[in-house]
This record gives C-alpha cells, sequence and structure tokens, in this order.
C-alpha cells in the first residue's frame, strides 16, 4: 500500500501528476478537502472503492446511522473524479482514507485538494 502525495489545486493552476495505483491499494491525507483523479487506460471497467472507517453511529433522535463506503466505477479508457470524504466517517487513526482497486492495469490517480 502507497501513500499518495497531496496535490494542491490553485488558483494559478498548475500541472497535475499521477502515479499508478498500486495492487494492494493506497492511502492519502485527508482533512475533509481531498479528492481523487482517477483515469483508467484499460479496456475494462474498474470500480475505486473508499473505505468508510466509521459504519454506524448512534443517534438518539434519528436511530442510527449508516454510512457506506464510497466507490465509483471508473470506465473502459475512462475518467472520475470522487470525494470530498468526510473526515469521521473515512479518517483512519493516521487521519488518512483507505483506497482500493478491483484491477490496477493502465490505472492512474492523483490525490488533490482545494
Amino acid at each position: 500500500m502507497a501513500e499518495l502525495t497531496l496535490q494542491q489545486i490553485t488558483e494559478s493552476g498548475g500541472a497535475v501528476t499521477y502515479v499508478s495505483a498500486a495492487g494492494g491499494g493506497d492511502t492519502a491525507d485527508n482533512s475533509g478537502n481531498t479528492f481523487l483523479h482517477i483515469k483508467n487506460g484499460s479496456e475494462s471497467s474498474i470500480t475505486v472503492t473508499i473505505s468508510a472507517e466509521v459504519t454506524t453511529v448512534e443517534n438518539t433522535i434519528y436511530g442510527d446511522l449508516t454510512k457506506a463506503n464510497a466507490s465509483i466505477a471508473v470506465g473502459a479508457t475512462g475518467e472520475a473524479f470522487i470525494g470530498p470524504f468526510k473526515p469521521a466517517a473515512f479518517n483512519d487513526t493516521d487521519s488518512e482514507i483507505t483506497i482500493t482497486y478491483s484491477g490496477v492495469t493502465s490505472l492512474t490517480i492523483a490525490a488533490l485538494y482545494i
């Protein structure tokens, strides 16, 4: 599992660097402004999943609230954005999100924030 380097998107723009998705998954720091841009260069759809660390929250007014993993299917030769991610639901103890992939052939990713 590799840690993705967060890249800031600013008013003046700038180039984004993409890295190959790791077969065992990746992590990225998350302050609540993190989002991912994924490019799928393969001929098959690939699902990208961000694990919810807190899946049930007790709530005395509405009853228990549940949070599912966030996921997106990136079509063959397609691109997708996903995020941002609420830290209370998605961050692990290191304030990172965990990202997994259904496949990594020709899949690149960039972790971004504003």
